[in-house]
């Protein structure tokens, strides 16, 4: 093992948005900020790749404005180019593209969530969403609306999800109502923080991997990283990890936690799962430029049309989808070939001669330790860690019901907020 000389500040262990928004913030600061992400790319699950012309995203497409993201690219001065489609969010009901407004299953759908306010300020955790609009309404076609918002949004079923947490989010958290998509595909945007980071003399290094953090007393003193065949041994004063709470706690060694905190760890942190459809047709499959919520489906939650507003993410003339569907169940185990069966009849129900009109690029599953959200809502653990100076951030800490790249991004600011209150005059005056 070689020692290195040199010095950082603060040391961010992956390149999720979580991570990424930390170290840019970080950076921002006054931190010399070293960044390990053991991909080829920044961005972890949200970000994309380039095969045959198109720009597929690896995970999240949506990128939410007006709150914690933006913010934090404005505070860091990082390029913050998104496309916002008109009528961004639609939901398809019987072959129509519609918004939900003022017609009777409008009003059912509306009638509930107003009727959810009253959970706010419960402490009941356990009713799901299904238990709960069971005594709402038996309407077969606001059940399974209200179980692909949960599937789109948290990556889980109505029947795996409290009601208060989608409540809150619904009624208090914005909704994901404000979204666009990046023309530079997800990477390009995430990339900006990441050149963030290097612009303030601190370094990313792809296609690294932190072995090991060592830990002295009660805080984290050094940590081991393995980079093109060598191992290296760095000291630092601030590690944020955003590789989720189970990892960081195995790089630091449980023995180094309370048996309460990995109590809670072990019983709280249930990793969901979703199935990707990157689809390519030559004419339009959808009409509608934004995300299709759908109803009735078999596993199907939405599908988004990216080349409506972005039409360089494919081959000129192309159009490119990305269709997502949840499996039954979404937490636990499942049939994977079966599961992704039953979406790709869901695709062929909602598209007529689908086979036809469309090429299917790719299908991946996200699950277990690249999964589609490393706990369902609600279940997040706290960002701070029994070690002083560590710190986790992105799915898995999340405030509560928080949902999407915003919640991960804020995450990131608010370990930041933390760190600066601990540490902020020691490191900045350097």
């Amino acid at each position: 093992m070689t020692s290195s000389n040199e010095r950082f500040d603060a040391l961010v262990v992956g390149a999720g948005a979580g991570g990424l928004s930390a170290a840019a913030l970080l950076a921002h600061h006054g931190y010399r900020t070293l960044v390990v992400e053991s991909r080829d790319r920044v961005g972890g699950r949200a970000s994309s790749i380039t095969e045959d012309g198109y720009v597929i995203n690896t995970g999240a497409i949506a990128i939410e404005y007006g709150g914690a993201l933006e913010e934090i690219f404005a505070a860091v001065g990082a390029p913050f180019e998104i496309r916002i489609p008109p009528r961004a969010s639609l939901f398809r009901i019987k072959d129509r593209d519609i918004s939900l407004g003022k017609g009777p299953l409008g009003m059912l759908v509306n009638g509930a969530l107003k009727k959810g306010a009253g959970l706010l300020g419960s402490d009941d955790n356990s009713t799901t969403v299904k238990q709960w609009l069971t005594g709402y309404t038996t309407n077969e076609t606001v059940h399974a609306i209200f179980r692909n918002l949960c599937a789109a949004i948290f990556a889980v079923n109505s029947d795996e999800l409290a009601v208060k947490a989608f409540m809150t989010y619904f009624l208090q958290k914005g909704a994901f109502r404000n979204f666009g998509f990046s023309p530079t595909g997800t990477l390009g945007l995430m990339q900006g923080l990441a050149d963030t980071v290097t612009d303030k003399g601190g370094e990313v290094w792809l296609g690294a991997e932190v072995g090991a953090l060592h830990v002295h007393g009660s805080r984290v003193a050094a940590a081991t990283i393995h980079r093109a065949g060598q191992t290296l041994e760095l000291e630092t004063e601030v590690v944020i990890s955003n590789v989720g709470p189970a990892a960081t706690a195995e790089l630091a060694g449980r023995e180094h936690y309370s048996a309460e905190y990995l109590d809670r760890m072990d019983r709280e942190l249930k990793p969901t799962a979703n199935i990707v459809f990157n689809i390519a047709s030559d004419e339009p499959l959808l009409e509608a430029p934004g995300i299709i919520t759908f109803g009735i489906t078999r596993r199907l939650c939405n599908m988004a049309n990216l080349t409506a507003t972005c039409p360089e993410l494919a081959p000129q003339g192309r159009h490119l989808y990305v269709a997502y569907g949840v499996p039954i169940p979404a937490v636990g185990e499942f049939d994977e070939q079966a599961e992704i069966a039953a979406t790709l009849e869901d695709l062929r129900d909602n598209f007529e001669r689908f086979d036809e009109r469309a090429t299917v690029l790719s299908i991946r599953t996200m699950r277990g330790e690249w999964p589609a959200q490393r706990s369902i809502a609600g279940h997040d653990l706290p960002r701070a860690t029994p070690l002083e100076n560590l710190w986790n951030v992105g799915d898995g800490t999340r405030e509560y019901a928080n949902g999407g790249i915003q919640a991960c991004a804020e995450s990131g600011r608010l370990a930041v907020d933390d760190v600066l209150a601990m540490h902020g005059e020691v490191a900045t005056a350097r």
